[in-house]
């Protein structure tokens, strides 16, 4: 489907990169999702990290916490391919 997550990846401060299989990219913040329920995990830098895609397009970690497309969509700030820095988490202070 048009809105299935083509990439993602970390970025500081809790967000992910994502794109979309119809070339939109955008900029997902987790801060507001974190410590709560199952994201709770997502707390820890290193496990943050580690975000990965499953086959259905959505976007997940290894202890199968998801994002579904249609949320990234509804709440993504669309960002160009360019402008982006990976950069590790660092805890803040």
């Amino acid at each position: 489907m048009d809105w299935d997550v083509k990439t993602v990846e970390s970025l500081s401060e809790y967000r992910i990169r994502v794109e979309m299989v119809d070339g939109r990219v955008g900029v997902f913040d987790m801060k507001p999702y974190l410590g709560l329920g199952a994201f709770q995990e997502l707390v820890d830098v290193a496990y943050f990290n580690q975000v990965g895609m499953i086959f259905l397009g959505a976007v997940t970690w290894p202890h199968e916490q998801d994002i579904a497309p249609e949320t990234l969509l509804a709440e993504m700030v669309p960002a160009p391919h360019h402008n982006l820095e990976h950069r590790e988490i660092r805890p803040s202070r």
